[in-house]
Order: structure tokens, then sequence, then C-alpha cells
């Protein structure tokens, strides 16, 4: 009886567990959260806006602009449960979701998308990075580098201001706050390229990079993300 008791216990302490809500699973999501995860099926093929009446296609902004991002691969939609999942990859130093997160965007994107030539995470300022320790857009882009055999520049761009956290701030802020913010250390021998982050959520951080890019002579570029703000 003792070594039954012994057994639950240790069948409890070391058997994976879904993240979301701790039943019994093989590490991943139980199938009830990854019923719940929250899609991005019909949304602006530029910048991933969410769409009404399942269309795909441009949004109006996208429509009356000439955007510099090409075309986006956003899969999910940032809510619950996914926010929360997202967080503790991001600000609670879980780089183990970051896999499972990783492998969520893989199911549920088209599995051959265009390759760019080389996938650039969206870089921290020194300073953040140094206080969180690592770049939760270059972990992801680790992980989709290696599955899709695409190389990863992590030294061509650089957060050269140190900005306030967007988080909080109306679109025009964001636009305003980011501005100015990255440069290039060198050239980019590419004719494409994809941005990687964790969240788009009015795109202006994305947008900024992908013009200093674009002035620099790269001709298409694109953001694979995991989700998108509604």
């Amino acid at each position: 009886m003792v070594n039954n008791c012994i057994n639950n216990i240790l069948d409890r302490l070391f058997q994976a567990h879904c993240p979301l809500c701790d039943a019994p699973s093989d590490g991943q999501l139980c199938q009830g959260c990854h019923q719940d995860i929250p899609l991005n099926h019909y949304c602006c093929t530029c910048c991933a806006l969410p769409l009404p009446d399942q269309q795909n296609g441009l949004c109006g902004h996208c429509l009356s602009t000439n955007p510099s991002i090409d075309h986006s691969l956003i899969p999910f939609r940032y809510a619950e449960p996914l926010d929360h999942l997202i967080g503790q990859f991001k600000f609670a130093s879980n780089l183990p979701l970051g896999r499972l997160l990783s492998q969520l965007w893989l199911a549920h994107v088209d599995s051959t998308p265009d390759r760019p030539e080389f996938l650039i995470p969206v870089p921290l300022h020194a300073t953040r990075l140094r206080e969180r320790g690592y770049n939760q857009a270059l972990e992801l882009a680790k992980l989709l580098g290696r599955q899709f055999d695409i190389p990863i520049d992590q030294y061509s761009c650089e957060r050269i201001i140190d900005n306030p956290p967007q988080a909080g701030l109306k679109k025009q802020q964001r636009k305003k706050n980011i501005r100015g913010a990255f440069s290039l250390r060198h050239p980019i021998e590419a004719r494409h390229i994809a941005l990687v982050d964790d969240v788009v959520t009015t795109g202006s951080t994305v947008t900024e990079l992908a013009r200093l890019l674009k002035r620099s002579g790269i001709e298409r570029v694109d953001v694979w993300a995991l989700a998108r703000t509604p």
C-alpha cells in the first residue's frame, strides 16, 4: 500500500500536464484547451487584421495605403487563453512554452509557406534584453528556422532607442513611440525576409522595421507572428 502511495505521488510529480488547465497530457495542450485557442481564420493577408464575414484579402487600410509589409502569417488572435501562454513565455522566463507555441503555429499555417531567405527576429534594446535575459522573438525564430531550414539573422538589425513599452498606447502613440527605433548595422544580402515576433498589436513595430528594410533594398518583407490583436 505504501508503495502504491509513493508511485501515485511520483506519477503526479513527473507526469506531463496541460500548461493551461493542468490536466494530464503529454506536455502539450489538452484537447479541450487546444479547441479554445482563438484562431485568426479570416484576416487581411497583409497585416493580419481580423476581417468580418469570412473574408480573406486586404483590409481597408492596406487597400488605401502602400504598406511596407507584403504578407503576414499570424494564425491566432491575441485573446484568452492564448494571451496567458504568451505572457508566461514572454515575461515569466518559461522558455519551454516557446516550443509549444511554435508547434501550434506550425500546425495552423500552410506547411509550405513562401520561404524567405532569412528570418529576422524583432530586436530588443540592449537594456531590455539585459533585464529579461532573452529575446522571445529570437527564441521563436530559432524554432521556426530549424523547422523550415531557414537561417536566422539576429545581428543586422538593432534597436537603438530604448523607447517606453508599447503596451497601453493608442495606435498613433505607438507609431510616434517607435519611430526611428531601429537601425541596420550593415546591408542584408537578400530579396525576401520575414520578421518574427510574438504578438502584433497595431503593427507599428513591424511596420517601422519593414520600412527600414525596404529602404535598404529588401524587396519583400513578411511577418511571422503568433497572434494578432483584434
